[in-house]
């Protein structure tokens, strides 16, 4: 991809605001950066062991860790502050426009600190495909399709003059730039202020500007945004993305919003304190209802407005958890209250821009929380604290090492584990042979066939029990949307007969929500102990391998199978259908309805025309998804084993003169007693993992 040429003009680069309070809040990611050095430097041990295969291996190990980069996914409404929370949380108070024009849909990623190679971009702009714009276009999008297929005419016809209005300017700001533009991506080499607004904010007067200053020029085609920066607070990196409302006119914003929920593990919903989880929230309740609760975080944002937030927090407070418990949300979740002004406050200069009325809500938040632990805080510090992005820092802290550190520095110890124990079985033959020892080695064309043909026999096994998990994944779904559409259409008669025609009629999708949920997370419990079971059985073939081929027989020798991929949420469950619309959309759609007959099959037709695509994409996309990580986890353990057991195969035929050159440690005491802190300390560590685990 052809690397854009940055054109600076008076525009500077997006600088970095640090202090340090930034880092309150960051100590478990600390003590994971901690743990992530300790394994380093055993990995580091191991090469010194193992000599410049074991090298080759370590660094691969090393530098799968470093890049290590646990995604977190930012939704809420418009106007809740997400955007000027997540440039506080970054330290650049002007990063990301917080102001975006009504039709923007960008999907803005933040990488922190990611290691970036010298040709790779710093920011990279991908616009909408062809097919992307055309179903927008021509079809008004969900509203476009929902109206097409209730036959709703008018509401139609709204959507499409909507479209032209925005397709016209559109073209009249890109010209005839605009057909060529689409599917494509800009990458630079460099990032300035102006370029962030050039394609992710609105600008409202074009006329008057030169053609490459245009503010908000490419922000109608942009789909999503990567910029790559430096966050000096954070000793991890750390994906940050930005996603735009999901209450927009097209509900484009709400599939987007759902991509990048698929992208990340944990969810950050920022609600507005003035209207937290109100009624036009439930697209947003019915998103974090498919993700685990442990991993969702609640921020109740722009508690800076609130005119006596000591007492008003509370009432929010009990206000959410009731919305949440009456609407099939998240149990539990935790709720932290803040403000994205008080933040962007601290990170200034000075504090003496502060608004009458934010201030009395400080001092009047302040009364509130503030405790013993705060004593000592110099003023910025204090208002930082008061700001709530410290506890949300600590909040995502403990998701992101409880989570996915945690099974990433798992995944790195049972590699590193195999590793040692490969290299030590290496060690053992090569000894032997020094000492003048018969070895009887398994002929090499004979151990790649047995691999092979182990490798063919393992993968055949993993698929037939994924298609047997799927078989009955995919049957108990069909049950569940056959029996809603049924229960729906009874319940819609029994209406008619009951009430006639001229009462509306209101059904809550969420029973077959519920449903195929419960299917979903008995299809994870069985895919998981499948590949379990699979994982566990090729590492036993394995280690017979070792024994058959070798005659290892060496004391803390184990191959340690992998763990089973983590099964994503399903948060297509989310997607808004037409049963959720119980507004005047829906009211049209029921009095253009003449005749029970008619109610009957429009009904069916449409819901079954909603749904279909949700369960598709569980029986399809998804598990397509599952099936191929859990295949390539299993590739990936099969490939380092055969490295391992070809390389000490390899070393069987080296001239036992040379052999001495082989390994950095030669004295055979020396090397066992490292042997056996490495593997008892990565040992010890897995099972304070697997305690920590249960």
């Amino acid at each position: 991809m052809k690397m854009e040429e940055l054109d600076n003009g008076d525009s500077y680069k997006v600088p970095e605001v640090h202090h340090p309070f930034m880092r309150l809040g960051l100590e478990k990611l600390e003590d994971f950066r901690e743990e992530v050095n300790d394994l380093e430097l055993t990995l580091a041990d191991v090469v010194k062991l193992g000599g410049p295969e074991a090298e080759k291996k370590s660094v691969k190990l090393i530098r799968q860790l470093r890049s290590f980069e646990p995604s977190i996914t930012m939704i809420g409404q418009i106007k809740s502050g997400k955007t000027s929370l997540v440039n506080a949380m970054v330290g650049r108070p002007d990063l990301l426009p917080a102001d975006v024009n009504p039709w923007t849909s960008v999907v803005t990623s933040l990488h922190l600190n990611t290691d970036v190679t010298g040709d790779a971009p710093l920011a990279s702009f991908q616009f909408f495909s062809q097919n992307e714009w055309d179903h927008l276009v021509e079809n008004g999008g969900r509203i476009g399709e929902l109206s097409a297929r209730a036959g709703a005419d008018e509401e139609l016809e709204k959507v499409r003059q909507q479209i032209a209005e925005m397709r016209e300017k559109t073209k009249q700001r890109l010209g005839r730039k605009f057909e060529l533009l689409l599917g494509q991506k800009h990458n630079y080499a460099e990032m300035n202020d102006d370029l962030v607004q050039r394609y992710v904010c609105m600008g409202d007067d074009f006329e008057d500007l030169e053609e490459e200053d245009q503010q908000g020029r490419f922000a109608d085609i942009t789909k999503s945004a990567d910029l790559f920066l430096e966050a000096t607070a954070l000793p991890i990196p750390m994906c940050i993305r930005d996603t735009p409302g999901v209450n927009d006119t097209f509900m484009m914003r709400e599939q987007i919003t759902i991509n990048a929920l698929r992208d990340s593990r944990i969810c950050v919903v920022v609600l507005s304190a003035h209207q937290a989880l109100s009624s036009m929230d439930m697209g947003l309740i019915r998103l974090i209802a498919n993700v685990k609760s442990r991993e969702v975080v609640i921020f109740v944002n722009r508690i800076d407005e609130l005119s006596n937030p000591g007492e008003q927090v509370p009432e929010i407070r009990d206000s959410i958890i009731k919305t949440l418990a009456d609407n099939n949300g998240p149990e539990n979740p935790e709720i932290i209250f803040g403000s994205a002004y008080w933040a962007n406050l601290a990170l200034a200069e000075d504090l003496g821009g502060i608004v009458d009325d934010s201030a009395n809500a400080m001092y009047n938040w302040a009364e509130a929380s503030l405790n013993d632990d705060t004593a000592h805080m110099d003023t910025k510090e204090l208002v930082w604290h008061l700001s709530g992005v410290p506890q949300l820092y600590k909040a995502l802290a403990e998701r992101v090492t409880e989570g996915p550190g945690a099974e990433v520095l798992a995944a790195s110890r049972k590699r590193a584990l195999n590793l040692v124990g490969g290299v030590r079985a290496s060690t053992s033959m090569v000894s032997m042979r020094m000492d003048g020892d018969t070895v009887d080695v398994m002929p090499y064309d004979q151990l790649v066939k047995h691999l092979q043909k182990l490798e063919d026999d393992s993968l055949q096994r993993l698929n037939d029990r994924m298609d047997i998990v799927f078989q009955q994944f995919g049957s108990r779904i069909d049950q569940s949307h056959g029996r809603f559409l049924d229960r729906a259409l009874e319940s819609l008669l029994q209406h008619l007969e009951i009430n006639g025609e001229d009462q509306v009629w209101q059904y809550s999708p969420d029973g077959l929500r519920m449903l195929l949920r419960t299917s979903y997370q008995v299809m994870r419990r069985n895919m998981t102990a499948a590949c379990d079971e699979v994982y566990a059985k090729v590492a036993a073939d394995l280690a017979d391998t070792y024994r058959t081929a070798f005659g290892v027989s060496v004391e803390n020798f184990t191959i340690t199978p992998p763990s089973a991929p983590e099964i994503p949420a399903p948060v297509s469950l989310g997607k808004t259908i037409a049963l959720d619309l119980q507004t005047s959309w829906w009211k049209g759609w029921w009095k253009r309805r003449k005749g029970y007959r008619a109610f009957a099959s429009g009904f069916y037709d449409l819901i079954e025309a909603e749904t279909s695509p949700i369960v598709d994409e569980l029986k399809v996309r998804q598990a397509t998804d599952i099936h191929a990580r859990a295949e390539q986890e299993l590739r990936d353990f099969l490939s380092e084993q055969r490295a391992l057991l070809l390389d000490i195969s390899e070393k069987s035929t080296v001239g036992v003169d040379d052999l001495k050159d082989i390994f950095g440690i030669t004295a055979q005491q020396e090397r066992d007693e490292m042997f056996d802190y490495i593997f008892e300390e990565l040992s010890d560590a897995a099972a304070r993992e697997t305690e920590e685990a249960v």
